[in-house]
């Protein structure tokens, strides 16, 4: 029978997988990565032994039609990012809605995604909140953040490394200096480590000290 499996994987610390994920890419027909390589590391950990294709930004639109071919012909498929869940701000979007409207059945695992431990420890409220990915880069940047800055839950943010401290210093224009945040980076992994304190706090902190690893920005609502 025919399925797309969407397979949560660990950040960085390898253990955080379940079993069932590992039975699932185990018994799958074909898996699809974002990276081959990335994901190779954690294949050969498992002793995973499933063909791999590629299956990111960049090619998505091209091996839709390639692949729902493939489910329709009672294939059973795993979908994963290099980290997280698919989907979350990594390609799973466009083959989701794809099997969807052939009718292939889609099953979400549960699993790790890097905004819920930093929302959790962040000590902000929790109850409701907006998470936002990536913020634009250019266009629309600024749009953006004039809609956000009367935004009354709590915002999730991802950010890399080289954009950290400017996408901190665009969040204390547009923003009260003296907003609570939480700046995550390096999740699960040996160096994680956690800012907690206001805006104007951060972009200091930042300053004095450049830091490698994906971040995940937590900021209180208005």
């Amino acid at each position: 029978m025919s399925k797309l499996f969407v397979v949560p994987t660990p950040i960085g610390n390898l253990g955080d997988i379940t079993l069932r994920s590992i039975e699932v890419l185990k018994s799958a027909d074909l898996i699809l990565a974002e990276d081959t390589r990335t994901s190779s590391k954690l294949l050969k950990h498992y002793d995973i032994d499933t063909p791999v294709e590629s299956f990111h930004m960049h090619n998505e639109h091209k091996k839709l039609e390639s692949i729902i071919n493939k489910l329709r012909s009672d294939f059973e498929i795993a979908l994963i990012s290099d980290a997280g869940t698919p989907g979350i701000s990594d390609p799973g979007f466009l083959l989701v809605r794809e099997c969807i409207n052939n009718e292939v059945e889609v099953e979400c695992l549960p699993g790790p995604t890097a905004f819920v431990p930093a929302l959790v420890s962040s000590g902000l409220p929790c109850d409701r909140f907006s998470f936002e990915g990536f913020l634009p880069v250019k266009k629309g940047r600024t749009k953006r953040l004039k809609e956000l800055s009367t935004e009354t839950k709590t915002m999730v943010f991802y950010e890399s490394p080289h954009r950290i401290l400017k996408t901190l210093n665009d969040l204390s224009n547009y923003f009260e200096v003296e907003s609570q945040i939480s700046v995550s980076r390096e999740l699960t992994k040996l160096y994680e480590e956690t800012f907690r304190g206001t805006i104007k706090e951060s972009v200091e902190h930042f300053e004095k000290n450049k830091t490698k690893g994906e971040f995940v920005i937590v900021l209180s609502p208005k």
